[in-house]
């Protein structure tokens, strides 16, 4: 049985270079790094763990397949949720509580853009697409924030409409019973999404999950427009619509720079020291060169150059390059993939080999 280790190199210019190696693996991985413990021994020894294709592609797929199992559940109580509401506005005629069963539509409906997202990121990849769909996430991402957006401008434009020609409020306590029954609802699914997102990498599930969040806050909301009319306030109605607006609006700024650093390539930082600190501790690593990681949907990939002793063999270099990619597997949350590159470490008054690629980056 062989294998192939892929490694790549930015040089710094911009340009890659691509090295595909064959290796048997009669050779067994060495674990240069920390392994966090009594705790991940133990596994290893009951689970022993792979880095084929064929196990990536299984995590992948289980992931997805969490979110899948994430979306629908929270479409289907927030469908009821909106159900629910929807019946005490058409008896009560309240704005507020029209603007929340509205949010809280939207809401579930953005498992639909999500779905497909999952389902597209489960396909293989292509000469085409060389890394796959998981970017369909990040296009979902950007569906759910114009979701929210559109939901904002409807909440405002029936408040709107509310504060100049104002209406009572019938059916006083139905509309507080829903407007708990919305916060229940709303606040189950976030704490879910919120989990799960976070559980596999997504960013698009956690903005659908903090969205969720404040949908209940500004389900509790409409309590108060309840108490206001309970009290004779026609006001209080529209004005709580409004108040309303505000909150979604702050979810949707959330929500947008979430997408926006996912879309841009952005990791936290805390990451790449990580990654720095898993390498420089790898026998055979002298220094850490150029490291960029970026996410792929749900799922995280890393490039990275090492420098490694210069009079090595070109075996040793590989085995090296290995090691590294294996420390990374397991330093850092969700990297499914490593392309790491093995440069000589420099002797003095030779020339840098990467000189010759100064001129594919020339203005």
């Amino acid at each position: 049985m062989s294998d192939r280790h892929e490694h790549e190199h930015h040089d710094g210019h911009g340009h890659r270079h691509a090295h595909d190696h064959p290796h048997p693996h009669p050779r067994p991985h060495p674990h240069p790094h920390s392994p966090g413990g009594l705790r991940h021994r133990l596994a290893h020894l009951l689970k022993p763990h792979s880095h084929e294709t064929a196990d990536k592609l299984d995590s992948a797929l289980e992931s997805s397949a969490r979110g899948m199992r994430a979306l629908w559940v929270s479409l289907a109580v927030l469908g009821l949720t909106a159900l629910a509401q929807a019946a005490v506005v058409v008896v009560s005629g309240s704005v507020a509580l029209l603007g929340d069963t509205v949010h809280n539509t939207a809401d579930a409906l953005t498992a639909v853009p999500l779905g497909i997202a999952f389902v597209l990121g489960r396909r293989a990849a292509t000469r085409r697409f060389t890394y796959g769909y998981g970017r369909a996430e990040d296009l979902a991402g950007i569906v759910i924030v114009l979701t929210i957006a559109a939901s904002a401008a409807f909440a405002a434009w029936t408040a709107v409409d509310r504060l100049l020609d104002p209406r009572p409020v019938q059916q006083i306590p139905a509309v507080a019973v829903a407007a708990i029954v919305g916060f229940a609802g709303n606040e189950w699914v976030a704490r879910y999404r919120i989990r799960v997102g976070r559980a596999i990498g997504s960013a698009a599930l956690v903005a659908d999950g903090l969205h969720a969040r404040t949908d209940g806050f500004t389900s509790l909301a409409v309590l108060l427009s309840a108490g206001g009319a309970a009290l004779g306030w026609q006001l209080a109605d529209p004005i709580v619509g409004l108040a309303i607006t505000a909150a979604i609006t702050l979810v949707l700024r959330d929500a947008a720079r979430e997408v926006f650093r996912r879309v841009m390539d952005a990791v936290d930082p805390a990451l790449v020291d990580r990654a720095e600190r898993a390498l420089r501790e790898v026998a055979g690593v002298r220094e850490v060169g150029e490291l960029r990681m970026r996410w792929i949907g749900h799922r995280l990939r890393a490039e990275v150059a090492v420098v490694v002793d210069g009079d090595v063999t070109v075996r040793q270099a590989h085995a090296i390059a290995v090691d590294a990619e294996h420390a990374l597997l397991h330093a850092v949350p969700r990297l499914t993939a490593a392309l790491v590159h093995a440069d000589p470490a420099p002797v003095p008054g030779e020339a840098d080999p990467h000189l010759a690629l100064a001129h594919h980056t020339a203005p």
